[in-house]
């Protein structure tokens, strides 16, 4: 099979994967790191570049992921086609860098072409189309793991491309002499145009690697994984690679510099979304990861179930935590003990690029998520990788084996199309992840925001009791079932909610204010009054507490007060037309016609087909002895 044919293919079965994936809305990170970023508004590198949002938002320190979304905001704003569009395009290159890099280090193992082209068609393929990238392709967001994934595999193959040309690096870069056998200081001769060559590819490479470092801090792991292939594949010995090669590596290496600049603007623990708690010891944390390897290694070979977020994951008891700890140490002594095996140092190269690329996600907790399908991005390649070329060595009939390849890219690409699909909508992505998950708190509510939005008021209710079960001691999960109480009349029942709320965290602004409207609802005023104090005081620049703060003053007679707070909220809000017609009911109450009579007619102005207003301007203009 030509090499251009096999690319073809591998590009035709992505497009076909993911066929259905161009629709759907924006879901969980996609909100705030692309429809709520204003700094991919306008389409400016430099400020793009320089200026990502902060915090703990999935773009935060990763200017390029960031620039990558405004290319993508000022070709379609907010709607989704382009996103995905340039998600897949990705994609489909990693997939080619990746078919590059197995069909050349299969040709410096002295295999034969076809063979080199037929193996590495295979074990991209395959990556292509596997289910478990769905995550990191149809999740819009995820770019930032196929994106850095691209990088990476570019400064490997571009890697790879310079020492075909160039057998040290000190000859590209010196200029040896092309006109005699020999140069200067005895050194083979070495052709202008290899120079020429050989320096290209080995300027992509660091670039690759620094754009790679802009993407997603995993990149990291490249410069080493760079070099321990050059001593696996071609130098044959680290001295060597080094010897000949240490230009090449110090330059890949000073790219940590800008990577360091990037975590340190982000606070060095990315919005308090990364690294170590005081509260989970380190037994706890390896426990987690030590049951994620195990997960990703099974879903490598057998992807179901996918589950979009797994939650705040924990294993029960020592058993269970050793069971999974197998894998993950039969798998790191493999790899020791092969890497060090000169016949099987490949295999060794495999082992230590998947832990490798692994590593940064598991040894620095990302507590967002603590085990998560998208890390798998790159790594998967290495257990594909395995698989397929251990087959081909048991069976040695290559059409044999990417004919099976073939019919499980099928059955992969099937997979593939099915799990789009629970991306097409909020209620479908956490309706499939709650019935996976029952006990993912994040799952239930999540999925009860997404009945919300589709007014399921009953079903979204279920929701919001279950996550009070799962977190009976988090305010959130009682606000969230008091909020939508409220909106279906059972104001005894959300005050109830919101009470527990407050009581939990007495400084949570949104639940004292509306515990405070719920109970205006239930006409206790004078409680109602106190919730609303303490909102307004929390957050004063709140409308909506300010108003009703008012409404339970005046209920109380406590009219000067109410007065101040109305105006309060105007002054926030100008086109309040309820607030301005509150504020004149008390003005009326209190004698002040023509103050009232001006807040009537601006309310009357904002809403003027509002008949009980014009009633009520029209009374306090008798009142005033004016005429209507």
């Amino acid at each position: 099979m030509p090499a251009l044919l096999a690319a073809g293919v591998i590009v035709l079965a992505g497009i076909a994967a993911y066929a259905n994936s161009f629709s759907g809305v924006m879901v969980y990170d996609d909100i705030a790191s692309i429809v709520e970023n204003p700094t991919i508004r306008h389409l400016s590198p430099v400020r793009t570049l320089l200026s990502p949002p902060p915090g703990g938002l999935t773009v935060s320190g990763r200017p390029m992921l960031n620039l990558s979304f405004a290319v993508n905001y000022a070709i379609s704003g907010t709607d989704v086609w382009s996103y995905h569009a340039l998600n897949l395009l990705i994609h489909l290159s990693a997939a080619l860098a990746l078919f590059g890099i197995v069909r050349r280090t299969l040709q410096h193992l002295r295999t034969d072409e076809e063979t080199a082209t037929l193996l590495a068609f295979a074990v991209a393929l395959l990556w292509t189309v596997h289910p478990l990238q769905t995550e990191a392709v149809t999740y819009i967001v995820q770019r930032a793991e196929s994106l850095m994934g691209l990088f990476y595999l570019l400064t490997l193959y571009c890697f790879i491309r310079y020492t075909e040309q160039s057998p040290s690096f000190d000859q590209a870069m010196e200029g040896v002499s092309a006109n005699t056998a020999e140069g200067g200081d005895g050194r083979p001769a070495y052709p202008r145009h290899a120079r020429i060559v050989s320096a290209i590819w080995f300027g992509l490479s660091c670039l690759a690697c620094l754009l790679g470092m802009a993407t997603k801090e995993v990149m990291a792991t490249a410069p080493v994984v760079v070099f321990l292939y050059d001593r696996t594949f071609i130098a044959g010995t680290f001295a060597k690679a080094w010897r000949l090669r240490w230009r090449a590596y110090a330059a890949l290496a000073a790219t940590w510099l800008p990577l360091a600049y990037l975590v340190a603007g982000s606070g060095g623990d990315r919005g308090g979304s990364a690294g170590f708690r005081s509260d989970v010891t380190g037994w706890a944390e390896l426990q987690i990861q030590l049951q994620a390897l195990a997960r990703y290694l099974w879903l490598s070979i057998w992807p179901h179930p996918l589950i979009f977020d797994y939650g705040l994951v924990w294993i029960q008891g020592e058993g269970k935590a050793l069971l999974c700890a197998l894998p993950a140490v039969l798998l790191l002594a493999a790899t020791l003990w092969a890497l060090f095996r000169p016949a099987l140092r490949g295999i060794g190269f495999l082992g230590a690029w998947t832990l490798g690329i692994l590593a940064p996600s598991s040894l620095v907790p990302v507590w967002t998520q603590l085990i998560a399908e998208h890390r798998m991005y790159l790594s998967l390649a290495a257990v594909i990788a395995f698989l397929v070329l251990g087959i081909h060595a048991i069976v040695g009939r290559t059409r044999a084996v990417l004919g099976a390849c073939l019919v499980l890219a099928l059955g992969y690409g099937a997979m593939t199309l099915r799990r789009n699909e629970a991306y097409q909508s909020l209620v479908a992505l956490w309706n499939d992840t709650a019935a996976k998950r029952p006990d993912n708190l994040t799952a239930q509510i999540n999925l009860g925001l997404a009945l919300d939005l589709e007014q399921r008021l009953p079903e979204a209710i279920a929701r919001f009791e279950r996550a009070v079960e799962l977190g009976p001691d988090l305010p959130g999960t009682h606000f969230n079932l008091g909020y939508e109480l409220m909106k279906t009349g059972e104001s005894e029942e959300a005050a109830a909610q919101f009470e527990t709320a407050v009581r939990l965290d007495p400084g949570y602004a949104p639940a004292q204010t509306n515990l405070g409207n719920t109970l205006i609802q239930l006409g206790r005023y004078p409680e109602a009054a106190d919730h609303l104090a303490v909102a307004v005081k929390i957050e004063p620049r709140d409308v909506e507490a300010q108003t009703n703060l008012g409404i339970a003053l005046a209920a109380t007679g406590r009219l000067p007060e109410a007065v101040g707070h109305y105006e309060e909220a105007l002054r926030l809000d100008p086109d309040l037309a309820d607030a301005h017609y509150d504020l004149a009911n008390a003005l009326f109450r209190m004698g002040r016609l023509r103050e009232a009579i001006d807040h009537y007619e601006a309310a009357l102005q904002l809403d003027p087909g509002d008949a009980g207003l014009q009633a009520s301007l029209e009374r306090a203009q008798q009142a005033l002895g004016s005429p209507p």
